[in-house]
């Protein structure tokens, strides 16, 4: 039989898991944690910044959004062309150009044209716009436009 020895037990576990020796082996001094502790709040405040900086570029620049343009239909005129309809609503008095393209039944670009949009004295204005194809088209539409 093993004799066990009352004044073993009341000394604890050879080794504490709470003593300041196993603490620091790993990394989980006082010092540690503050440093942690700024660590996270100075990463939140790059966040925010980061954040609060991008909503201002992204939302406050309204250049991008002074321009759009809009498909209003198409027509088929035989083989070789196209009769693209769209609206073009910009600030009066300013130009733009907008990429139109025509497409066959595999969704290809078969047609393509650059049309100049003149200034105008209203914020809508519609228009219509032959482009010709290589071979027989399906669609057209407006790829993009943008204020020159």
């Amino acid at each position: 039989m093993i004799a066990i020895d009352e004044t073993d037990l009341a000394a604890g576990p050879p080794s504490d898991p709470e003593s300041p020796t196993l603490a620091a082996r790993y990394g989980r001094t006082p010092a540690k944690r503050r440093r942690d502790r700024w660590i996270y709040i100075i990463g939140g405040i790059v966040a925010a910044i980061v954040v609060v900086t991008w909503v201002l570029w992204a939302g406050l620049d309204q250049a991008g959004g002074n321009l759009d343009a809009e498909d209003t239909g198409h027509v088929i005129m035989g083989d070789r062309a196209v009769s693209i309809s769209y609206q073009v609503s910009m600030p009066v008095g300013s130009t733009a150009e907008c990429a139109l393209q025509v497409q066959n039944e595999a969704h290809g670009i078969v047609g393509w044209r650059v049309v100049r949009i003149p200034a105008a004295t209203e914020f809508t204005t519609s228009h219509t716009t032959t482009v010709r194809s290589s071979e027989q088209a399906v669609t057209g539409l407006i790829y993009r436009c943008w204020l020159t």
